[in-house]
């Protein structure tokens, strides 16, 4: 099964450089929906069968092109919502790159618990476990592999990818995860694989490998192959 990790567009809060977490409402700015409409077309031509997307409007409003160009309903899933930062919600970083906590979050995320609100390794575990969960059940739907989207939030991302890298949850914040950006993992009975990392423009024909043929590839991994998702 291979998902595409996407993260929603340009948001309001993105452009105001404040940490909106869980609060609603939060829309895509101009850009952000320019960027909706370019990944639909990007998309679009793949075999996407299934969007899996977080609660929040931003990741709605990032989907929704996409959604209408392959005529299919978007499904909410809660594990992958954005974290819960707590009482960081709504601050400005500017503000928060100043707490202690700030410098744990970089160094030490296994160990850093947002005040009034969530872990950094109880984020990972819920997301990998909803990947996981929805790859087995579309698994079983089709009885072969797919390909699907599920539309997140840039920390959530990170920690996603950070588990099918195999590296420990301390080093996620080495990798980026841009707004808009697509990150790629195959899941094979040997584990998984990163085929792509915060790709904002690349050629993604390679996905639209026939499934009859992917079935046919070797099951293991294929040789080359800041805090705030907001």
């Amino acid at each position: 099964m291979t998902v595409i990790l996407l993260r929603h567009g340009v948001s309001t809060s993105n452009t105001a450089h404040t940490l909106s977490g869980r609060t609603p409402g939060v829309e895509l700015t101009d850009r952000g929906l320019e960027q909706a409409r370019a990944l639909a077309e990007r998309l679009a031509p793949l075999p996407i069968e299934h969007i899996v997307i977080s609660p929040l409007l931003r990741c709605a409003r990032t989907v929704a092109p996409l959604a209408d160009k392959l005529a299919l309903e978007p499904v909410v899933e809660e594990r992958l919502v954005e974290v819960d930062y707590g009482d960081w919600t709504g601050r400005k970083l500017a503000e928060l790159v100043k707490e202690p906590l700030w410098s744990v979050v970089q160094r030490h995320a296994s160990g850093a618990v947002f005040p009034g609100g969530e872990g950094l390794a109880d984020v990972q575990y819920r997301a990998v476990a909803a990947i996981r969960a929805h790859e087995r059940a579309f698994s079983e739907l089709h009885g072969r592999d797919s390909l699907w989207v599920a539309c997140t939030h840039g920390d959530v991302i990170k920690s996603v990818l950070a588990d099918a890298l195999g590296i420990h949850l301390d080093g996620f914040q080495r990798l980026m995860v841009e707004p808009a950006s697509i990150s790629v993992v195959r899941y094979t009975p040997a584990g998984p694989a990163v085929w792509r990392c915060n790709d904002t423009g690349t050629d993604l024909s390679a996905l639209a490998t026939p499934p009859e043929q992917r079935s046919r590839e070797p099951a293991g991994p294929v040789p080359g192959g800041e805090v705030g998702g907001k």
